[in-house]
């Protein structure tokens, strides 16, 4: 089964959710800004597409930091600020059969899941 990551009220996951639904695709949600995400997944997510891909540095939380934790952003110090904060983390990110989705368009998930 796929896993679908994100934060519930995010417009973006709404569409990645409506979509899967349309395409009867079975998947869990993990709502990493209510249940968090566990420091081994993003290491995992980061091995397969790389940190800069997986932080947000465009959402409000990224924005709202203060100049000196932008500074200088390296890997470690952008795990420790998307666990700190994991609305920091793009969404949403889908796990299925060993691959890793970031962001949502649906040409990219029909390819995720051809009919």
């Amino acid at each position: 089964m796929s896993t679908l990551y994100g934060i519930k009220a995010c417009d973006t996951m709404k569409k990645a959710r409506t979509w899967l639904d349309a395409h009867h695709i079975a998947f869990q949600f993990h709502d990493y800004k209510s249940q968090g995400i566990s420091s081994e997944k993003l290491a995992e997510w980061i091995a397969q597409a790389g940190w800069e891909r997986v932080i947000n540095r465009a959402g409000m939380t990224f924005r709202k930091l203060p100049e000196a934790d932008k500074q200088n952003l390296n890997e470690a110090k952008a795990i420790d600020l998307m666990l700190a904060q994991p609305s920091m983390i793009k969404r949403p990110v889908l796990e299925h059969e060993g691959t890793l989705t970031i962001g949502f368009s649906p040409e990219r998930y029909a390819a995720v899941f051809p009919a």
